[in-house]
């Protein structure tokens, strides 16, 4: 179960994470609920956290003008 779940990881990683232009390292913890995730389950989770780290990496409205 657990090599399962880190072959999803690392698809997903793999397809959703190295196509962004996120500049920032970033690590998967995995929670014991996790072994027990659809793939589309995990996908989602991983869909929204990659939306959450777009949105703190934009710069705010007041910072574009701001050179």
């Amino acid at each position: 179960m657990r090599n399962r779940l880190k072959r999803r990881l690392r698809e997903l990683s793999r397809i959703r994470l190295l196509t962004t232009q996120l500049a920032a390292d970033i690590v998967i913890r995995i929670r014991p609920n996790a072994y027990e995730a659809s793939f589309a389950d995990l996908a989602l989770e991983m869909d929204q956290v990659i939306a959450q780290l777009t949105r703190w990496g934009s710069p705010k409205p007041s910072e574009k003008g701001d050179t």
